[in-house]
């Protein structure tokens, strides 16, 4: 299974490979996001995940910034929810394997 990948230059010009967590459409917003890492991880051991606006329909397509509370709020909503059922997910394993 192939990885849906893509690369970015830092501040420094240094190639980063970001994998894509997950892309979609908000109903709210009328607007399309993609969210994704490059698997590095904050000070508490979590991923690290970004999320931009992004033009599906263009294949150079520049990503944008989020910039309101509103578009923020959907993304973490989202986030929240997978959390969720990972966490349900996992521990219906763990309960299995005992």
């Amino acid at each position: 299974m192939k990885k849906n990948t893509f690369s970015m230059l830092d501040e420094n010009g240094k190639e980063i490979i970001y994998d894509v967590l997950f892309t979609f459409e908000s109903e709210e917003t009328h607007k399309n996001y993609i969210v994704y890492t490059d698997n590095t991880k904050d000070e508490t051991g979590n991923i690290e995940v970004y999320a931009s606006i992004y033009d599906p329909n263009d294949p150079h397509s520049k990503l944008e910034a989020i910039k309101t509370d509103k578009e923020w709020k959907v993304i973490e909503t989202i986030l929240d929810t997978l959390q969720e059922e990972v966490r349900k997910k996992k521990a219906e394993k763990e309960n299995n394997e005992q």
